[in-house]
């Protein structure tokens, strides 16, 4: 008779994408998981994944018996989990991997809140506009803007797309007029991500609903949004931006609308994790927090120093 604990590491392993990530969640030596592993195959009589020292593969008996077993394990567990949950206190290290401007629009007092609530949390932030590799760094939630990739991430949306539109200082504007069609911009300081040669090219949607695209340069890059929002504020030219990033500054009129019947799509932000099951109680404590604060987030947070 099958031991319905070796087939629960087994749905597990293949959850977390390695021995390692599933013994440091789990808390079971690595060589504990391989050897109950290799007790399910013996069982089986047939061999479920091929090892290596990168990663896991299911062989074509193992997608199949994940295929069968995988929901109901994760129906058992998640059982367990809303019994233990009455009496378990979120504890221990959260890593959390996102943008380097993350807390420009994420307030601290949330993570205060949060911190206070669960005194038995860590968070620990890395920062970067790189894409972290959640199972290679040990990221419990990472938060990505952009088109995500199919990469087998479980993925929830926490701010919605909106558009991104042209805006200029009005010291910008005064200074050096205000573009009246689009293929006025090449002749503009334009605010564009870092890139050798100084260019981008913009594609937008304006008036009809008409794709239309210009190339724009400028003598200010950066590498996030929130630069090249900055140095629009000081007027070093015009920007395309998210909206969410710039209503309360055309709002207080420290920015201004540019060729307003243009805009480009946005893409939202997401947070993404390994799997919605098996997750410890402080990850899942850390999502709930996002969720509640950023999922009915209509205004940016203030600003410090105004």
């Amino acid at each position: 008779m099958l031991d319905l604990n070796d087939v629960a590491i087994f749905v597990q392993v293949v959850r977390f994408g390695s021995f390692a990530e599933a013994s440091r969640r789990l808390g079971v030596p690595r060589n504990t998981l391989s050897r109950r592993l290799q007790q399910l195959e013996a069982q089986l009589g047939t061999r479920l994944m091929q090892r290596s020292t990168r990663q896991l593969t299911l062989t074509s008996a193992g997608q199949v018996f994940l295929e069968r077993c995988s929901g109901a394990v994760e129906g058992l567990m998640d059982a367990g989990e809303e019994l233990l949950a009455v009496n378990q206190e979120p504890a221990g290290l959260v890593r959390v991997a996102a943008p380097a401007d993350f807390f420009d629009f994420f307030s601290m007092e949330w993570l205060n809140e949060f911190l206070i609530a669960h005194p038995k949390v860590r968070v620990e932030f890395v920062l970067s506009d790189g894409r972290a590799d959640l199972i290679a760094e040990r990221i419990d939630v990472a938060f990505r803007g952009g088109i995500l990739e199919d990469s087998g991430l479980f993925a929830r949306k926490v701010l919605d797309a909106g558009t991104d539109g042209l805006v200029a200082s009005p010291a910008y504007i005064t200074r050096r007029g205000a573009p009246t069609t689009l293929q006025d911009l090449p002749n503009h300081d334009c605010l564009v991500f870092g890139h050798p040669s100084g260019k981008a090219t913009w594609r937008v949607v304006g008036p009809g609903a008409e794709s239309a695209e210009v190339q724009v340069a400028g003598r200010f890059s950066g590498n996030t949004a929130q630069a090249l929002r900055k140095a629009a504020l000081a007027g070093l030219g015009i920007a395309l931006l998210p909206s969410t990033l710039t209503h309360r500054d055309l709002r207080a009129g420290r920015l201004v609308p540019v060729l307003p019947q243009y805009h480009r799509q946005g893409h939202g932000v997401h947070m993404v994790y390994p799997s919605k099951h098996y997750l410890p109680r402080a990850v899942a404590a850390f999502i709930d927090l996002v969720i509640q604060k950023m999922g009915s987030l209509q205004e940016l947070p203030p600003e410090p120093n105004g």
